[in-house]
C-alpha cells in the first residue's frame, strides 16, 4: 500500500545481529521508514534517536551474550553515559514504541531500569533442555495493553524460535495481564513441558509488554513469519502474502497514526 508519511522506526543491530533485514522488511511493509542504526552510531553520539517513533532491537548471537543472555549488549548502554541518555530519553517519550526479539528481548529485559513498567520483566537464562533450541513453536496471544497485539488475543498461532537462553525467570509475581504471550500445547493450553515449551518458562511465557504497552519483548520471532511464504505449512485459504504477524505490524503504524493525530 501506498503510504503518504512513513514514521521513522531505528532497526538497532550490534555485533553478531543477524534478523535485522527482515525486522526491516516487516516494518517497512507496515508504513514505516526504516533505518540501519548500530551500537555505534549511538556510542559515538552520532545518533540520539529523538527523530524516531519506534525501535526495534532484533535477534542474533553476539559479543552482548557474555555477561549471560543480552546483558553485555545492555552494560554497553548502561555504563556508557551518551547511549544511556539516549535510551533513557526515548523511551521516556510517550510517542515512542520499541520491539525487542530474541536478543533485543534479553538486552531490553535487562534494561528495565531505563524503561517505565517494567518492573515485573524476568532475566532470560540457559534453556532447560540445555541446547540450541531452533524450529516453529505455538503460542498463543493473551489480553495486554501491548500496542502491538490490539486486536489479536486468542490468535493461537505457529512462530519460529532460535535460542539457547529463553527461559523466563521472574525476581516476582508474575503478572499475567502484561505477559502477551505463552507456548501452547496443541489443545491450547500453557505448556511447560518440552518440546511445546522449548525453554521451560513458568506457565509458557514467552513475550511480556511494559504496563502502557508501548514496549513489548519476545522471544520468538514473528519477522521470520510475517509472509505467508516463510511458513513451513499454512492453511489452503491463506491465499494473501501477508500472514497473520505481520498485523502487530500494521498495528504500530496504526498507534503512531493515532499519535500524531
Amino acid at each position: 500500500p501506498a503510504f503518504s508519511n512513513r514514521p521513522k522506526v531505528a532497526i538497532l543491530r550490534e555485533q553478531g545481529t543477524n534478523g535485522h533485514v527482515e525486522m526491516a522488511a516487516a516494518f517497512h511493509r507496515a508504513g514505516f521508514t526504516c533505518v540501519d542504526v548500530h551500537m555505534q552510531d549511538i556510542l559515538s553520539g552520532e545518533e540520539d534517536l529523538h527523530s524516531f517513533s519506534g525501535l526495534a532491537a532484533c535477534g542474533g548471537f553476539s559479543y552482548g551474550d557474555v555477561l549471560g543472555a543480552g546483558c553485555g549488549w545492555a552494560h554497553t548502554i548502561l555504563h556508557n553515559k551518551t547511549a544511556r541518555q539516549a535510551f533513557s530519553e526515548f523511551f521516556q517519550r510517550e510517542d515512542t514504541f520499541a520491539l525487542g526479539v530474541c536478543n533485543g528481548c534479553q538486552m531490553l529485559a535487562a534494561l528495565k531500569e531505563l524503561i517505565p513498567g517494567t518492573d515485573h520483566w524476568p532475566t532470560f537464562l540457559t534453556n532447560r533442555s540445555e541446547s540450541f533450541e531452533a524450529r516453529v513453536c505455538l503460542v498463543e496471544i493473551t489480553p495486554t495493553p501491548s500496542l502491538f497485539f490490539q486486536g489479536m488475543e486468542g490468535s493461537r498461532l505457529p512462530i519460529a524460535i532460535a535460542h539457547h537462553e529463553g527461559r523466563a525467570e521472574f525476581n516476582s509475581a508474575i503478572n499475567d495481564n502484561l505477559s502477551c504471550i505463552r507456548y501452547v500445547n496443541n489443545d491450547g493450553s500453557p505448556s511447560e513441558t518440552y518440546p511445546a515449551n522449548p525453554n521451560g518458562s513458568p506457565q509458557g511465557i514467552t513475550g511480556l509488554t511494559s504496563q502502557d504497552g508501548r514496549v513489548t519483548i519476545l522471544m520468538p520471532h514473528p519477522e521470520r513469519v510475517f509472509r505467508t511464504v516463510q511458513n513451513s505449512w499454512h492453511p489452503q485459504e491463506w491465499t494473501q502474502d501477508d500472514a497473520p504477524w505481520m498485523q502487530m505490524f500494521y498495528n504500530a503504524r496504526h498507534w503512531v497514526g493515532e499519535k500524531q493525530l
